[in-house]
């Protein structure tokens, strides 16, 4: 464990009221100024990606090529949010609906929400923080920044780097565990952005709504991956393989359990079992590129998961080892839908359960039996059946034949439904989230012959004239209008003809 000091609560207790005086100065309202922040923290990610790169290292011993899979895509959305930000604060015209305001100027501003809290996830150290801080930043708002404390190594670095590239005054960062994160809670904000279980998603909504600040909460579930009978295959088994022992298995999106036709489970299982083979050797420990636990608290919870699992269903790549926090991509098959340890609660490690179906419905039901996860994967060409699958569930998103990718695509929102959480965010959702969307009329202060309509002593003639300046003509008597109206083009057809 690194050198790695919690901030002082004294210095926590007023930070929110000092943000919303600095904000009130109205500097982060200025588009040059967010672009100039926006492009120190691509620079910050560009000039230290190695630093940053070995600091996930020393949290989950991760290759460099997962963390660059993280870095690579924060610096795109920086990008992005860079390039589109003047049209994304231009304010939006509006139509009138009603007669009555016609002549008016309708319009919807993107103002700044205020204060912002994002708090990050230990398991993407880099890329669950910094991306909604991004968003924050461009949507013209102050930011306290919130590290996973677990993921200390990476939490030291952003703390070092942060203050170097951001403007302190408008941009903090806090560290800190359980009672830092209460404190915060309690300072007066404005949103709060939080990625990480469901269980800190309550307390965190609970506590928001005191103050009735509103929330984006990012959080897991089990999510389903679905084989249809023409999909078991290798390149199928590969996908899926990596997907779920990406990072030892700890993504919020990892494909969970995986639901494949009974007759063809033993099939798919050794094709993934020949997968994780082909990626990390028969020994995965011995292999760079595949990760630790993150803790001992997360190893033993991993580990308690398989006590009363049948070792005969049990086909893992290596020898668990507490000391070096290696849990072996484990293939676990056939495994029942109902009843048994791994289909209890979201794995978020390296355990793939294997669960026969009779055939699509099963599956369906087997799906919605459960809480709405953060993401369905569907693998097959039979574009009935997986149509089928998407219509008759729900879920955060959808991956059709691959997994995990869609999160690194900016060009759609990315978040969860029911219990995987609420809200979204990447590329313009990212802006999106973190402004208010303010409408302004600009009435003319004319016509008040017109409008004076409204004022009482009320006549029955005020009540038609106002009925028709909020509703319209009557319907008979705007066919009528209409009527004439085509009466009289026709007659200037022919007489021009």
């Amino acid at each position: 464990m690194p050198s790695f000091q919690f901030t002082p609560l004294a210095a926590i207790q007023g930070l929110g009221k000092e943000l919303q005086t600095t904000f009130r100065s109205g500097v982060t309202r200025d588009l040059k100024f967010r672009k100039q922040q926006l492009k120190a923290m691509q620079q910050l990610l560009e000039e230290n990606s190695d630093i940053l790169a070995e600091a996930i290292h020393g949290d989950m011993r991760k290759h460099r090529m997962e963390a660059m899979l993280e870095i690579i895509p924060t610096i795109n959305e920086c990008k992005h949010l860079i390039k589109n930000l003047d049209r994304l604060a231009k304010p939006k015209s509006a139509k009138a609906h009603y007669a009555i305001n016609s002549m008016d100027k309708l319009i919807v501003r993107k103002d700044p929400k205020g204060v912002v809290l994002v708090i990050g996830a230990w398991n993407y150290p880099v890329y669950l923080l910094l991306d909604p801080v991004l968003g924050a930043i461009a949507a013209g708002n102050c930011v306290i920044i919130k590290p996973s404390e677990v993921s200390s190594h990476t939490a030291k670095v952003v703390t070092e780097l942060i203050p170097k590239y951001l403007d302190s005054r408008f941009y903090r960062v806090v560290n800190g565990g359980a009672q830092e994160t209460t404190a915060l809670l309690e300072e007066p904000l404005d949103h709060i952005f939080y990625t990480g279980g469901g269980t800190v998603g309550k307390i965190i909504m609970a506590k928001a709504a005191q103050q009735l600040i509103p929330v984006t909460l990012e959080l897991g579930g089990k999510s389903p991956t679905v084989v249809l009978p023409d999909a078991v295959n290798a390149t199928t088994a590969s996908r899926i393989a990596w997907g779920k022992f990406f990072n030892c298995g700890q993504t919020c999106v990892a494909p969970d359990y995986v639901l494949v036709q009974k007759d063809q489970v033993e099939e798919f299982t050794e094709l993934v079992r020949n997968a994780i083979v082909k990626f990390y050797g028969k020994d995965a420990a011995s292999s760079d590129s595949y990760s630790r636990i993150v803790n001992e608290r997360q190893y033993d919870r991993l580990a308690n998961m398989m006590q009363g699992v049948d070792p005969v269903t049990v086909h893992a790549v290596g020898e668990n080892n507490r000391e070096d926090l290696f849990i072996a991509p484990t293939v676990v098959a056939p495994v029942p839908a109902k009843g048994h340890p791994l289909m209890e609660d979201e794995l978020f490690g390296p355990y793939l359960p294997i669960v026969p179906v009779d055939d699509v419905d099963h599956a369906i039901d087997i799906i919605n039996m459960r809480d709405h996860p953060l993401a369905l994967y569907v693998f097959g060409d039979n574009k009935k059946q997986v149509d089928k699958l998407i219509d008759n569930t729900r879920s955060g998103g959808v991956l059709v034949n691959d997994v995990i990718i869609h999160v690194a695509e900016h060009g759609i929102s990315f978040g969860g439904v029911g219990p995987s959480g609420m809200g979204s965010y990447h590329g313009d959702n990212s802006f999106n989230t973190f402004v208010h969307e303010r409408s302004v009329m600009f009435k003319p202060s004319g016509m008040e012959k017109v409008l004076a309509a409204r004022y009482p002593p009320y006549t029955d003639d005020k009540v038609s004239l106002i009925r028709v300046l909020f509703a319209g003509l009557p319907a008979a008597i705007h066919a009528k209008f209409i009527a004439i109206f085509k009466f009289i083009v026709t007659l200037r057809r022919v007489f021009s003809s």
